[in-house]
This record gives C-alpha cells, structure tokens and sequence, in this order.
C-alpha cells in the first residue's frame, strides 16, 4: 500500500500535470469506489470544478476544487495516469476525468479496493475520513506519544501504523524507524521509556524525509506514474532483508497484527 512518502511524491506529479485544469465531464466505470455522495451528485458537482491546489493528509490526496475537496486514497494499487482526451480505457482504469486542456485524469485500480469521497470545503475536515486522522510525523513529539502510549499494552509496531495516532506511515517505514530506534516491534507502547520515545520522533522524521527526497519506496503495487519510479527502496535496512547490516547476523521475519514484520534479535532486544 502507498504510503506518505509515495502519496507525496503522486501529489507532486500530478501536481505538474493537472493544477489549474477544469473537470468538463466525468466517466464512471466502477462506481464502487466513490464512496460519497451519490453517483449522480458526484457527476453533478465536479461539472466545471477547476483543480486549484492538490494537497495531503496522511495516506490521502486531496484535490482542491473551487467549491469541493476530492478525496483519494490509493489502498493497495490504486494509481493515476494522464492520457489524451479521446484515448479509451484500459482494463483496470475505473474513472476519468476530463479535463479542458484535451487531457483526461484517469485512476487505474487493479484490484478495486481504492475509494474516493467529494465534499464541501465547509465540512471536509468535519466528516470521515479526515476526521479520524492523528497528527502528521513532523507534528509528533514526545509528550504528545506518551500520552497516547501511557494505556497500550499493545505492539509499538500496531500503535505506530495506527493512523488515529500518527497519519501516513504504513508497514515499510515502521520497520525502518523501529530498527534505526533499536526498538523492538513486539515491545508493549506503554513500555517504552523517553530516550526510545524520542528515537521514533527523530527517526520517523529522518526516514520520511528521505524517501519523499527519494521518490518513495518502489514495490509491485506501487509507482506514482508513468515512468515515476521510487529509489528509496535502495535504501532499506530491514524490511525484506535477511542479514542486518549493523551485526551481520540473521534477522527475524514474524507478523506483527498480520503485517510483515523484519527485525533483528540481538539489535532490537525484546527487554
């Protein structure tokens, strides 16, 4: 699934490509994936929205309209592609958006599972998903982690991919910060102490800004356009891999709340 750095880096794309164009029509395949409002309000209200600004908030994008805010999260494999106006679509391309400089908008979602909402700038951040959303990374410090960690007995690793707590950061990264933190991902929240705490801040923000610097992390699921590719899976320490390359030995593959989880025993001790 793409995460915040590779939500950033599909922001900026499409940022270059779409910013100040007006929606003439809208071509629904799949309509599952607008999840709000109605089919046909949501045709009816994008009619002659111009794209002002794309923003994001955690794992989301948010396409600023005049009047609406577009939300897209991407899920598992959901990606967006520019093609020329007349062009049909392939497959797996579900909505296109047609835009007035003769291009359109296409999201392609192989497996479906991405959604789309569009609502009134009056109450975007008042209404789910937005609403649920904990702080950005660069927003987080120790206090504010302690207060949310002080009453979870629970995995640091399930904690910090909870997106009420810490927006944006998903499987990949939490492995990276926990191992540059030296935590291990089965340590209990309320467990930690202030230096291990102060670690996750540093290293959440260390690792973030390097992927996004990167182009996020390339997996199967996931570019963030045509011929948009992401470096910063050149850079991972831990996840996927099988030797640790501060100690050399053999690292720890487990599951952790059903995610992929990589460590290493004796650089991420348990206590």
């Amino acid at each position: 699934m793409p995460e915040l750095p590779e939500v950033e880096t599909v922001k900026e794309v499409l940022k270059s490509q779409v910013l100040n164009c007006k929606i003439i029509s809208v071509n629904i395949v799949y309509e599952k994936i607008i999840e709000y409002p109605s089919i046909l309000e949501f045709k009816k209200q994008i009619l002659n929205q111009t794209i002002t600004d794309i923003k994001r908030r955690g794992k989301w994008l948010l396409f600023e309209l005049n009047d609406y805010y577009l939300l897209s999260h991407l899920r598992m494999e959901g990606k967006y592609f520019i093609k020329d106006k007349n062009d049909k679509l392939s497959k797996h391309q579900h909505i296109s958006f047609i835009l007035d400089n003769d291009k359109q908008l296409i999201y392609q979602d192989v497996r479906k599972f991405g959604r789309i909402y569009l609502y009134s700038k009056e109450e975007v951040f008042n209404k789910k998903p937005l609403n649920e959303l904990g702080l950005e990374p660069w927003d987080v410090d120790v206090l504010y982690l302690k207060d949310k960690f002080k009453n979870k007995k629970t995995a640091i690793k399930t904690i910090l991919l909870n997106q009420s707590i810490i927006t944006g950061i998903g499987n990949i990264y939490v492995n990276e910060i926990l191992f540059l933190s030296r935590i291990n991902p089965l340590l209990k929240a309320n467990e930690l102490n202030d230096k291990q705490i102060q670690d996750i801040v540093d290293n959440t923000k260390v690792i973030l800004n390097k992927a996004i610097k990167l182009g996020g992390t390339t997996v199967k699921s996931y570019t963030s356009s045509e011929g948009v590719t992401g470096l910063f899976q050149n850079e991972l320490l831990v996840h996927t891999k099988e030797i640790c390359p501060k100690c050399n030995k053999k690292q720890t593959k487990t599951k952790v709340n059903g995610r992929g989880t990589y460590y290493c025993e004796k650089c991420q001790k348990l206590k």
